[in-house]
C-alpha cells in the first residue's frame, strides 16, 4: 500500500474529494465530529492540553480541520504525525507551513510498525480515515493471492495497536476511526469506490477485505475481530461508535487505565 502512495498521481487521485463516493465523504465528517468529542472529553478530564499522535497523517486533512476550530486547537499541546509515504509527508509539511503551526506540530517519515522508536508518551493516539485497515499481514503476497484469506489474525495491525496502546499515558485513549464494518453491503460499496479510481478488484464475498490488482488493500471489521486482535485490552475499555445508520463504518475508542 505504501508503494501506491509513492506514486504522485495516486496521491492526487485519492485525496481528491471529487473521486470519493458519498459514503466515504460522509464517513469523513462523522469521524471528525466524533474525534472532536474525544479530544474535548480528554482535555476536560486532564485539565490541560493534550499531546496527540496521528498514525498515517496523509495530507493532514484532520489536522487542518482541528486547527480551524480554536476551541479544539487550544485543547492540543502538540500534534505529531507520521506516515510511511514521503509524498504524504510533503503534503502535510506544506499544510503545517501554510497554517504557520510549526510551533506545536510536526510530521516525520516512519513505518507504523516501528512506533515505539518515537520513545514518547501521548494523551491521545489516532488513526483515521480507514488507515488501520490498510495494513496487510506480513505473509500476504498480492501476486499469489487467492480469495478466502484467513484473517483471524493480522500481525501488522496487532503490532501497531499494541505499540500505540503502550505509548498512551494513564487515562489516555487510542481512537481508531473509521473502520469498515464487515458485511455484504459494505463490501460492495468498497468495491464500487475502488472502481471509481479505475482499479481492478481481485477479492470477492469470501474475503473480509477488499484488494485491487494495483496494490490497494483495506480490511473490514466486526466487534469480535477487534476484540480478538486486541485481546490484551479489557473489553470494558472499548467503546464502539457507529458513524452512520447503515452499518458502513464505525469508530473504536480504547481507553488506557
Amino acid at each position: 500500500m505504501e508503494e501506491m502512495y509513492d506514486k504522485p498521481q495516486h496521491v492526487k487521485d485519492t485525496f481528491n474529494e471529487n473521486n470519493l463516493t458519498e459514503y466515504l465523504l460522509q464517513a469523513q465528517w462523522a469521524e471528525l465530529i466524533e474525534l472532536k468529542k474525544a479530544i474535548t472529553e480528554l482535555y476536560q478530564k486532564k485539565g490541560s492540553p493534550l499531546r496527540v499522535l496521528d498514525i498515517g497523517i496523509g495530507d493532514a486533512r484532520i489536522l487542518k480541520h482541528l486547527v480551524g476550530i480554536k476551541e479544539i486547537w487550544n485543547a492540543i499541546e502538540h500534534y505529531e504525525g507520521i506516515d510511511i509515504a514521503q509524498n504524504c509527508i510533503n503534503l502535510s509539511q506544506k499544510v503545517i507551513a501554510d497554517l504557520d503551526i510549526g510551533d506545536k506540530s510536526n510530521v516525520q517519515l516512519l513505518d507504523a510498525t516501528k512506533l515505539d522508536s518515537l520513545n514518547q508518551k501521548y494523551d491521545l493516539i489516532i488513526s483515521t480515515w480507514f488507515t488501520i485497515g490498510t495494513f496487510y499481514p506480513s505473509n500476504f503476497d498480492l501476486e499469489k493471492f487467492k480469495p478466502g484469506l484467513d484473517l483471524s489474525t493480522n500481525d501488522k495491525i496487532i503490532t501497531i495497536i499494541k505499540q500505540a496502546y503502550g505509548m498512551l499515558k494513564p487515562n489516555g485513549e487510542l481512537v481508531i476511526g473509521s473502520m469498515y464494518i464487515d458485511n455484504e453491503e459494505t463490501r460492495k460499496k468498497q468495491e464500487d469506490s475502488y472502481r471509481n479510481f479505475g482499479w481492478t478488484v481481485i477479492t470477492d464475498e469470501r474475503d473480509c477485505f477488499t484488494a485491487t490488482k494495483e496494490g490497494w488493500w483495506s480490511q473490514r471489521f466486526t466487534k469480535q475481530r477487534v476484540y480478538d486482535y486486541l485481546s490484551f485490552v479489557k473489553k470494558e475499555n472499548f467503546s464502539f461508535i457507529l458513524l452512520d445508520t447503515y452499518d458502513y463504518a464505525m469508530m473504536v475508542r480504547i481507553r488506557k487505565e
